[in-house]
């Protein structure tokens, strides 16, 4: 190998370039095409674009839906961009009759394909002791995806034994939550729960994984906030924005279980959801240890949405 990228490389550098408003060529059998987040996207580089030919804002099918366009192949929508059209046009993410932030606006001429959606290796880094309030005797690992993307955490409480299902637990990063106290959701009480429970254990694992708001991101999970001040529950939020009820990808929880020499967990959650992602990765579950925690008056019904809609055992 050379002084140049590689495909993993090439398509970490190509993600970083659309989220700094960069468009990024791409091309497939003879065909290219040019894409941009529209989020990010300027006026001018807009302008620099349609100056090239007709451009067409490509959406999921859930935006598309919001904006009763039709998806052409199941999971894509198409809508041609107005040869007027301002960069606002694209970029309202809420408003019904016009594009919305997520999609990619794109030069015709071919279909604008998605920069990968496989799972990325994971390196681990480095771990040190850290004490904790539920648990003195804690180690913090981190561990770096190969494609420069956002590090994930472990937290080991004691010295489990590889041998027997350890109690885990995989959370979900949540900055309004775990950080701020935020009584909208039952995430910090979960992670300090879970934690105290470790620690009265004498052993157990916490993977600290960054995907917040279901995995749609910090400013996208605020958007979700101002649409249920609107009515919508957090489901109907999610698919208005154009994602699906729940993006994260619980397959790098098992991978740092696999890499820490766990293959069996008592699971820490109320979502069966993780359970079979755990199953389906090589990950015994032997146990569904409940985590019932952290009602207020402000999330009884962000609650009760997760029961009715995803399935959690609440």
């Amino acid at each position: 190998m050379g002084l140049g990228p590689d495909l993993n490389e090439t398509l970490a550098r190509a993600r970083a370039d659309l989220r700094m408003g960069v468009p990024v060529g791409l091309r497939a059998d003879g065909a290219h095409v040019l894409v941009a987040a529209a989020e990010t996207l300027s006026e001018a580089r807009l302008c620099a674009m349609r100056a090239l030919g007709p451009l067409d804002l490509a959406l999921t099918d859930r935006r598309a839906a919001t904006l009763k366009a039709r998806a052409y192949d199941g999971d894509v929508a198409r809508v041609i961009v107005p040869e007027d059209a301002r960069l606002s046009w694209v970029q309202d993410p809420v408003s019904p009759g016009t594009a919305g932030a997520q999609g990619l606006l794109e030069i015709d001429g071919m279909e604008a394909a998605p920069l990968l959606e496989a799972l990325p290796e994971l390196e681990h880094v480095v771990s040190a002791r850290v004490p904790l309030r539920a648990a003195e005797n804690a180690r913090l690992h981190i561990y770096r995806p190969a494609d420069g993307s956002e590090e994930h955490y472990a937290i080991e409480i004691g010295r489990p034994d590889r041998a027997r299902p350890v109690l885990a637990r995989l959370h979900s990063a949540c900055f309004t939550g775990d950080l701020l106290g935020s009584l909208k959701c039952d995430c910090g009480p979960q992670l300090n729960a879970a934690l105290m429970q470790m620690g009265q254990e004498g052993a157990g694992v916490l993977l600290y994984l960054q995907q917040e708001g279901r995995g749609i991101g910090l400013a996208n999970k605020m958007r979700a906030y101002a649409l249920q001040d609107q009515g919508f529950d957090t489901v109907e939020a999610n698919h208005r924005l154009g994602f699906e009820d729940d993006e994260r990808d619980f397959r790098l929880g098992a991978q740092i279980l696999d890499k820490m020499g766990f293959s069996a967990v008592r699971l820490m959650t109320n979502n069966p959801a993780k359970m079979r992602m755990m199953e389906s990765c090589g990950i015994g579950v032997t146990e569904r240890v409940p985590l019932k925690v952290g009602e207020t008056v402000h999330n009884t019904h962000y609650l009760a949405v997760k029961a009715a809609k995803s399935g959690h055992l609440l």
